[in-house]
């Protein structure tokens, strides 16, 4: 045995003996590539905004017990779909600029299965009529009625939207924008999708995406975050990416899916995000109000985002902690 060799079977040793004293659950899996040693820590799971605090807990619960990263991001998501003080996301969110609250949502597991649901109303969770339509159908995507329907088939409850509070907060900006009922514009100040992404603890990755989507916007609008490869991408192989922001920038580049190559291609999950960030800057001569932020995840549960402007920031918690990490940034407002 060469100097070299005894030196890497040495620090196998070391690293074999550290990652013993851990609970399985809380296991690290060492992993030998090319010579350069790399420590897999999962489960760990990451999210868009300060709401994916409480998101992130409930999907923790599902992994730490040795649950499927499917599992967790569904249950994660309905929490913040269910939160009615919540603007941008499920039955709380503000609706279009004709009085409709329309709901997009999708979902994407370890086998590249996936589903999705846009303009969906009158439905507290998308993001599970999303996994049915995965599991359920043949179809990636439904939309609209023949969504609604497909919900209401598959045993989802009826809920009346917009809420009371949102009615109010409508009907004054009605009286206010009569030009933008005419025109709309973007409003940047409200279109904080939620996209969560989990490792778990068999180095499974899934994801899922769930909003209302640009507050006041044409009735049928529907932006990226249903869209599988803009809003969100996994490939078990590599990694997971979702985004949040305007929808329309980040289709035009196939933001998650952009993300999720750029990691194949060696690029961490930050730079990666960062990469996607400037290709969608590369694409406008105006960047006025055009926020777009991703996060990523690979498989080493190395995670990391970058956006546009400041101010993005998102949750991660795994065995070792749980905190809000504010994304690098290309430029201040």
């Amino acid at each position: 045995m060469s100097k070299l060799e005894r030196r890497n079977f040495f620090k196998l040793g070391l690293a074999g003996a550290a990652i013993g004293l851990l609970q399985p659950s809380k296991a690290a899996e060492l992993i030998n590539e090319s010579t350069k040693l790399r420590i897999a820590i999962r489960p760990v799971i990451i999210s868009t905004w300060s709401h994916g605090l409480n998101a992130n807990k409930e999907g923790w619960s599902i992994v730490e017990k040795g649950g499927s990263a499917i599992d967790a991001v569904e249950a994660a998501a309905k929490v913040t779909e269910a939160d009615i003080t919540n603007r941008s996301v499920g039955i709380g969110g503000m609706p279009d600029r004709d009085g409709h609250v329309t709901l997009d949502a999708c979902i994407m597991d370890e086998k590249s299965n996936c589903g999705a649901v846009g303009c969906l109303e009158g439905i507290a969770h998308p993001i599970s009529v999303a996994r049915a339509v995965m599991n359920n159908t043949p179809h990636v995507m439904l939309v609209g009625e023949g969504a609604r329907e497909f919900a209401l088939d598959q045993g989802f409850s009826k809920i009346k939207t917009p809420i009371k509070e949102v009615k109010k907060e409508y009907k004054n900006w009605k009286k206010e924008n009569k030009e933008i009922l005419k025109k709309p514009e973007i409003n940047h100040e409200n279109h904080d999708t939620i996209g969560i992404l989990a490792l778990d603890s068999f180095g499974n990755l899934s994801g899922a995406c769930t909003t209302s989507g640009w507050a006041y916007k044409m009735h049928g609008r529907i932006g990226d975050s249903p869209i599988i490869g803009a809003g969100l991408f996994v490939d078990n192989e590599v990694g997971a990416a979702c985004a949040t922001g305007l929808g329309e920038a980040i289709v035009r580049i196939a933001g998650s899916h952009t993300v999720v190559e750029l990691m194949r291609q060696g690029l961490s999950p930050e730079e990666a995000c960062k990469q996607a960030v400037e290709r969608i800057i590369s694409k406008h001569d105006d960047l006025t109000g055009l926020q777009c932020g991703f996060i990523a995840v690979n498989k080493y549960g190395q995670h990391g985002g970058y956006s546009v402007y400041n101010g993005f920031e998102y949750a991660m918690k795994n065995q070792m902690e749980e905190k809000m990490i504010p994304a690098p940034f290309n430029r201040n407002w």
